[in-house]
């Protein structure tokens, strides 16, 4: 519509209007029923004239859930970090809910995850996911009018489609992020919502209501899920294993209506049959978006590559995975002007929204015996048939720590594996050289076979190098876990199954935290392993409770047992004030943090330093700050924050952009600059204060942009490589003569897609201690460093043969290549630590944590 200035009465007037003809307008809308109150009804003011707050939509929702008559149910499924509640809103005919959990086992018989007698005549199961972005709001209005159709029995249509389906609903995914989003807008906005984009109320301040508290993108979570949301909701998820899961989402404000088909690429684990629906579902919505006359695409931006989002996961799971994208997102608010001079109002994106989730339930019933079918055939042929060269994948129990944190990722995901139970030696390919070899299995080593319900999901989760069909992707190009978690591991081309259950190496005789070999009360001292984030968890707790740590600097070997720089030493000495609770906060702090510690009887070492040697050397307990705010990567920020607070334990001082200045750095020993653009965080001018505190002892920790800023600036020894002549161009004035449709192609080639490299690692360096000779790292961007000069420590480089898996361009090899990574500056008394690539991405990126925490707690001791 055209954008006209009306007085604010006549305004109102209008939208209550256009609100009430949309309603009667809608596809499968059926008169109100009696006793069931409309959105509107209950809101008090017309659905779409203004964002509602999130208690007010679980208000209305439970309000709906309590007059449907025995169509539906609601469960509470967990609550997010700042305590609002998630919910599921269970939908479907009075004579299915009233066997809703024999529905629910039966799928699970499906798909061989429960043993039983399979029932093929039952109900669909379609999951809708609304609101995982927060300022994505729209989805969670139109939810309201998607479950009035649902619960009212006037309406014939929807009460058809129920006697072949169950409907899972989960109204808002993040409510967090919502609330951040509209309590923002209601204040921000006038009071006749102003159309113009250069109003304030269509700019969100930083960091906008799309991420949760932690400021993690819920979307790109779904498989590691690090995120208390996350954790909960696939929980739940996996108790049920949809045939069909939707995922609402918006997208620009100019951007008409996304549904499927999807882009490529497809990862090749996507069967024909999926690929198949999805047409199916797409020509669903077609249909009632031509009857309406309005704009949509298909086939284009989303793909179904990265397994990580709400279309992919539930798909390598089994089901038909579907994004739908609404023009509009934060930006839009109530209405906004778009480019072409029309109105985008909130009425309409709740409109298609609703229209996409009708459509998607028609199709899941009418093609229920298919979908159902398809199903069961699809996890009969992961048990039996698995897909890929590789049939079995084996995790080395060479290091305990890791390999129990990758073993409770595989319990979280119902994929199922136990132990060789023997010694076997056969040919594998290794993932730490990416070469195939002979290898020794042992009879601890984590054997995960192929042939089980959740293969596929194995199989996309593990494979070495994913099969990309097209380099124009999404998101980032490898992710497999060994070198996530940076487990040791093989993949077998030969079907092995578990000698011994997985409780085998738990079993009497294997202890798993506390202390170990005390033979008396008061040992010398205690000796702890450093190789997790348990262990950085057992130090911070130390550090907080006063116990004061040491670190070795060296190799030892003490009473039988090698140790490796890193290690952790508590001795009685230096720590007497605390008298016997020295010995009882070491013992309680270990159990807590799940690590093993070793009781010694003597300071004396076999080999290497002894415990009193200068080679062992204090760990202080440092003060922290991390910058926050307009400038700073909210999600680089948040991936800070929540290692903090959830992963370790240990207080942070957030300290914003906006008057970071004005902070006396002396109160602190430790700055980290998260990714971000620090042009207008730390002008030239500021930089120089930022020096001094350095040299006066300060340890500033720089990630990614940060680290970029300060490359190439006075008295910083990160320097960018220079450019290399284009001789090329300069032969053939025809390179300029490029195709415009081929520019996105040509850009990609100067980019790396999240692609693995094998970084080469000095672990005599306190910033790689706990880590052998790679670390393997998940490089998002063309880093192009010179190796530090002198003053400086290259930790951390790239040489010639490092690539690992992922797609990198042709443009952007060349400065992988011979590249810093990560290391120490000395600046007078304290120290820079660069890190180039950011080990604690998205917070799945395991093997990268300890890189940090050596960062924090060794790095300058």
């Amino acid at each position: 519509m055209r954008l006209y200035k009306v007085s604010a009465p006549v305004a109102r007037v209008y939208c209550l209007v256009i609100v009430l003809l949309g309603a009667l307008g809608q596809p499968g809308r059926a008169q109100p029923a009696a006793g069931l109150p409309t959105p509107t009804q209950f809101l008090g003011y017309p659905l779409g004239s203004r964002f509602t707050a999130h208690a007010q939509v679980l208000g209305y929702v439970q309000q709906v859930v309590q007059q449907s008559g025995g169509r539906m149910r609601l469960q509470a499924y967990g609550t997010t970090y700042e305590g609002r509640p998630l919910q599921l809103v269970q939908v479907g005919t009075p004579e299915n809910l009233s066997r809703l959990e024999e529905i629910r086992r039966n799928n699970l018989r499906l798909a061989g995850l429960e043993n039983g007698a399979v029932q093929r005549q039952q109900p669909a199961i379609v999951w809708l996911s609304y609101n995982i972005h927060g300022n994505e709001a729209v989805s969670s209005e139109a939810v309201m009018e998607v479950l009035y159709d649902l619960a009212n029995p006037e309406n014939a249509q929807t009460q058809q489609w129920l006697q072949n389906v169950v409907v899972l609903v989960d109204p808002c995914v993040n409510p967090d992020g919502r609330e951040r989003y509209v309590q923002w807008y209601n204040r921000s906005r006038n009071q006749v919502p102003n159309a113009s984009p250069y109003a304030w109320e269509h700019h969100e301040p930083w960091p906008g209501g799309r991420y949760n508290h932690y400021f993690f993108d819920l979307n790109r979570d779904w498989a590691w899920q690090t995120q208390q949301e996350s954790q909960q909701r696939v929980a739940v998820y996996n108790q049920w294993l949809p045939q069909v899961h939707a995922d609402f989402h918006e997208m620009s404000v100019d951007d008409p209506y996304y549904f499927s088909p999807a882009a490529k690429p497809f990862h090749e684990d996507i069967t024909p049959w999926q690929r198949s629906f999805q047409n199916i579902i797409g020509d669903y919505n077609r249909k009632v978006f031509d009857q309406n006359n309005w704009l949509y695409f298909t086939r284009e931006t989303y793909d179904l590559f990265y397994p990580s989002y709400g279309d992919t996961y539930p798909s390598f799971n089994g089901a038909i995975g579907m994004t739908y994208e609404q023009g509009g997102s934060g930006r839009a608010g109530v209405r906004v002007a778009k480019s072409d001079g029309d109105t985008l109002t909130l009425q309409q994106r709740i409109a298609h929204h609703h229209a996409a989730s009708l459509a998607t339930i028609q199709a899941a019933a009418e093609r229920r015996s298919q979908l159902v079918d398809e199903f069961a055939k699809y996890h009969t042929n992961a048990r039996t048939k698995p897909r890929g060269p590789y049939k079995t994948y084996v995790l080395s129990s060479e290091a305990p720590g890791q390999l129990s944190a990758l073993t409770s990722y595989l319990d979280r995901q119902q994929i199922r594996y136990g132990y060789a139970g023997r010694q076997l030696r056969t040919r594998a390919f290794s993932y730490a050289t990416g070469k195939t070899e002979n290898v020794q299995l042992q009879p601890q080593d984590v054997v995960i076979s192929m042939y089980q319900p959740k293969s596929t999901l194995v199989k996309v989760l593990f494979e070495p190098r994913p099969a990309l069909e097209d380099s124009l992707t999404y998101d980032i190009t490898a992710w497999a876990l060994p070198y996530a978690y940076g487990v040791k591991s093989y993949a077998l081309w030969s079907r092995l199954e578990p000698q011994q259950a997985k409780d085998f190496p738990g079993g009497k005789g294997r202890q798993t935290s506390g202390v170990a070999g005390s033979e008396t009360a008061t040992p010398y001292a205690y000796v702890a392993r450093w190789s997790t984030v348990q262990d950085v968890r057992f130090l911070s707790g130390l550090l907080q409770q006063g116990v004061k740590a040491r670190v070795a600097q060296r190799p030892f070997e003490a009473e039988g047992q090698q140790y490796k720089s890193g290690t952790l030493i508590l001795t009685r000495t230096g720590n007497e004030a605390l008298g016997s609770d020295f010995d009882r906060l070491v013992r309680a702090q270990a159990d807590s943090a799940g690590v093993v510690v070793q009781a010694v009887r003597s300071g004396f070492s076999t080999s290497g330093a002894d415990l009193g040697s200068g080679y062992v050397r204090y760990v202080s307990r440092p003060t922290v700050g991390v910058v926050a705010g307009e400038g700073v990567s909210p999600t680089a920020f948040g991936e800070v924050w929540h290692f903090f607070e959830q992963q370790l334990g240990y207080p942070v001082t957030v300290l914003g952009a906006d008057y970071l200045r004005t902070v006396p750095l002396q109160k602190f020993d430790v700055l980290i600059l998260p990714d971000g653009d620090y042009a207008g965080i730390y002008p030239e001018k500021s930089l120089e204060a930022l020096k001094a505190w350095v040299r006066g002892g300060g340890k500033l920790i720089a990630l990614e942009g940060a680290a970029a800023y300060l490359a190439n600036k006075k008295d910083f020894l990160l320097k960018t490589k220079a450019k290399a002549a284009d001789s090329t161009k300069a032969k053939n004035s025809y390179q300029q003569l490029r195709r415009y449709a081929d520019a996105e192609r040509q850009q990609i080639g100067q980019r790396v897609q999240g692609s693995v490299y094998r970084v080469q690692l000095d672990n005599t360096h306190p910033l790689a201690f706990g880590y052998g000779s790679t670390y393997f790292a998940l490089v998002r961007d063309t880093l192009n460093y010179r190796f530090l000069g002198e003053g400086g420590w290259n930790v951390g480089v790239l040489r010639r043969d490092n690539y690992a898996a992922g797609f990198a361009g042709r443009g952007a090899r060349p400065k992988l290549t011979d590249t810093f990574v990560l290391g120490t500056q000395e600046m007078g008394r304290g120290q820079i630590v660069y890190l180039a690539d950011n080990p604690l991405f998205r917070g799945f990126w395991q093997g990268g944590k300890l890189l940090f925490s050596n960062a924090l707690f060794f790095v300058g001791q």
